[in-house]
């Protein structure tokens, strides 16, 4: 490793590697810095090892799946969006295909790929990648960035390294054995920048109604709408899944934000699922009453077995406090409305939140406010930049999370890199 560099990048995940691919990509020399033992330790697990690398909704639509200030995103999106990245892939030999909901996968579904990819793209460019190497501090001088010092992890031996410009592109919280270690947070502090509380996010939730028979079952086109205080806050639509500390799944990850942050500002919070949201509740009766008729003598758990998930069919019965041998045709109007309702309301209330190790992403984070949307560079700090998940935006489940790294990635290492040049 040389003493000094024209772009020094903090983190090779792939807000990193982006950065320091196009930096390196306009000719300045350009050093990406990565304390693991190999880049990309997260991208590699991501989406269950498959890499939603992308969605490919239009930009406005793309905007409302954003937090907390969607439009600080539109420059870095401008400048690389999701065909890019599917162009950068595919020119790298990494093919992607299109799933539901527009997501978009390596046609492998192997996250390893996308990430092999990325490093051989940036190396190729002429970045200089380095491992074990922990960045412990930012140089700044007179509220510039001026340098960092690094240890090696492997022998303990630190040195400064001089820099013209630094990208910190360190992650958030959230996974924190892969190196998510919050770095870039203290980092920021320490060069003057305030840090908007870190909250875990896209992550599951804990409820006191656990139901052990069910841990693990997949609920299939439902409805979850969140109740916050007594008032109908948010719904959504797709799949969740019972386990051992409560409701996890799309759906539930879609709604965690809003579920920590009500947490945290000690509010009772209530998840209603539908488990039947096509049908309204006289079309639902109707149908109940129609499976009752053919039913005829048959007992209720033969009734439920047509309505329910078969892991579901014992809690309920546990639930209405029904005979399950009981004849259906002996069903009284409490009981059938019982049946209803728990259909349409099956109710569960929130006691608390998984932690970081589960957590998919970081809310909060460095605030928008002290940072050029048009180029990443700090407002506080001159020739400091910011890519990733450390900045204060975050999206829901869907690819939203990983384009937004590789969009302020790209926008960091170009918009640096030509300050540099122009600067010669």
């Amino acid at each position: 490793m040389n003493k000094s560099y024209d772009i020094a990048v903090i983190g090779a995940g792939p807000a990193g590697l982006i950065a320091a691919g196009r930096a390196a990509m306009l000719g300045v020399k350009v050093v990406l810095l990565e304390k693991m033992e190999k880049p990309a330790r997260k991208l590699r697990i991501t989406g269950k090892g498959r890499c939603n690398i992308t969605n490919m909704k239009p930009l406005e639509d793309y905007l409302k799946e954003i937090s907390p200030e969607p439009r600080f995103l539109r420059q870095a999106f401008g400048a690389f969006f999701n065909q890019d990245i599917i162009n950068l892939l595919d020119e790298n030999g990494v093919a992607t295909k299109v799933e539901r909901g527009e997501r978009v996968f390596p046609s492998s579904d192997k996250a390893w790929d996308v990430a092999e990819a990325l490093i051989n793209w940036t190396k190729k460019n002429g970045a200089e990648i380095y491992n074990h190497s922990q960045v412990n501090a930012l140089i700044v001088e007179n509220g510039i960035a001026v340098g960092i010092k690094v240890c090696n992890t492997k022998t303990g031996l630190s040195e400064p390294i001089s820099c013209k410009r630094i990208i910190v592109a360190t992650g958030g919280k959230s996974y924190p054995a892969t190196g998510s270690t919050g770095d870039g947070y203290k980092f920021a502090e320490s060069a003057g920048h305030t840090v908007v509380k870190l909250r875990p996010s896209l992550v599951g939730v804990e409820t006191k109604q656990v139901f052990k028979s069910g841990i693990g079952l997949e609920l299939r086109n439902i409805s979850a709408t969140l109740w916050i205080d007594g008032k109908k806050s948010a719904c959504d639509f797709g799949e969740a899944v019972l386990t051992d500390y409560g409701l996890d799944g799309p759906i539930i990850l879609r709604l965690s934000r809003l579920i920590v942050d009500s947490i945290i500002a000690k509010k009772r919070i209530e998840i209603a699922l539908d488990l039947k949201p096509a049908l309204n509740d006289q079309k639902l009766e109707a149908r109940l009453q129609r499976d009752i008729t053919d039913l005829g003598k048959k007992d209720v758990k033969s009734l439920l077995k047509l309505l329910l998930p078969s892991l579901l069919i014992e809690i309920f019965i546990d639930i209405l406090r029904i005979n399950p041998i009981k004849p259906v045709n002996q069903l009284n109007g409490t009981e059938k409305k019982g049946i209803i309702n728990h259909l349409k309301d099956l109710r569960f209330e929130v006691t608390g939140y998984r932690g970081w190790g589960e957590a998919i992403i970081t809310a909060g984070g460095i605030p928008i406010k002290e940072i050029n949307p048009k180029t990443m560079e700090s407002k506080i700090v001159k020739n400091l930049y910011f890519a990733g998940e450390v900045i204060d935006v975050d999206g829901n489940t869907g690819g939203y999370n990983l384009q937004i790294a590789f969009s302020t990635g790209w926008l960091a290492g170009e918009s640096s890199a030509k300050q540099v040049l122009e600067s010669i």
